[in-house]
């Protein structure tokens, strides 16, 4: 008889190395399934276990164009058999469309920064006209690391870009035009939740651009890197917030118990008014590990004793 365990669905090892070290650590049952390719006998069934899906909208910048579409089979195929999906098929829906993304924070009563989405690089400009903003934003609706971020003070710029030599074409083919939302000072919040429960808000500085990514292996050499060559200390780029827990934290978590999500970084942003817009959710959320140190927190460990409390609970597994 095969023994009950935590199954990781994944598509990077880099990402996947700090949770295999704290399932390691709790002395957890698991195996790791790399979906960039594969086949699957939908007359078979599957193991028994708690699985986690931890695809990530940017595999195909990794030459996993297809992942998402295999996991999403692998998916449909999990719940078919009733087991117990962590950030199922629901959240990898989420996880590979910011329309669908924005659709579903709205419907919680989130809000999210004006967007149009546009296929076709006539309907890109079109998109910006009818947003008639002075400055704004085009991303991907694909995405993720930033991918496809750009802004623009003026439509002449946008024209040159999308006419132009380094015009990116999304993988799905959707742009999204959308309001650029400035803060007050460079940053953003992005708020981490396990289980479906606020674990941290982590501040991100964006004076360097728009790449957010909090995993180590997303570093460039130092995370820790000056803004000003005078300084005498290095300012962090990533920075969990102490005693922080803003009032749409409830909302936030609403918002993943109806879209089925249980493991989420929701990356938000406040403007001068002190509106806060949420413009992302990663399903495939990574942390920092300097920033965790500092603040003697770790989603990693967290989130393993999270899996393992599932795979107690359903299968009474013993676990530490």
């Amino acid at each position: 008889m095969s023994v009950s365990k935590i199954f990781v669905i994944h598509e990077n090892n880099e990402w996947t190395d700090h949770l295999k070290e704290r399932l390691e650590q709790l002395e957890l049952p698991y195996e790791l399934w790399h979906l960039d390719e594969g086949t699957l006998d939908l007359t078979e069934e599957p193991p028994e276990g708690i699985f986690y899906n931890r695809i990530s909208a940017s595999s195909h910048t990794r030459d996993h164009r297809y992942a998402p579409e295999f996991t999403e089979a692998v998916l449909a195929w999990l719940e078919r058999h009733g087991r117990t999906v962590v950030n199922g098929s629901r959240a990898l829906r989420l996880e590979v469309s910011k329309v669908n993304q924005y659709m579903a924070l709205n419907a919680a009563g989130i809000e999210t920064p004006q967007t149009i989405a546009a296929v076709g690089q006539k309907q890109i400009l079109e998109a910006a006209n009818r947003l008639d903003k002075s400055s704004f934003i085009t991303k991907h609706n694909r995405a993720g690391k930033g991918q496809g971020v750009q802004l623009f003070h003026s439509k002449k710029a946008l024209d040159e870009y999308v006419n132009g030599e380094t015009f990116e074409e999304p993988v799905d083919g959707v742009t999204l035009i959308q309001q650029y939302i400035e803060a007050p000072e460079p940053f953003i919040i992005r708020h981490e939740f396990i289980g479906g429960k606020f674990l941290y808000g982590v501040k991100v500085d964006t004076s360097e651009g728009f790449e957010l990514c909090p995993a180590d292996a997303c570093s460039i050499e130092d995370l820790y890197c000056p803004t000003n060559q005078q300084e005498e200390k290095p300012k962090a780029k990533f920075e969990i917030l102490k005693d922080y827990r803003p009032d749409f934290i409830e909302r936030y978590e609403h918002f993943l118990a109806e879209n089925d999500i249980q493991v989420a970084g929701i990356e938000a942003i406040q403007d001068y008014e002190g509106n806060v817009y949420a413009y992302d959710v990663n399903t495939n959320t990574n942390y920092n590990s300097d920033a965790e140190n500092v603040a003697g927190l770790y989603g990693m460990l967290e989130l393993a004793k999270y899996l393992g409390a599932r795979l107690k609970e359903e299968y009474g597994v013993n676990v530490r």
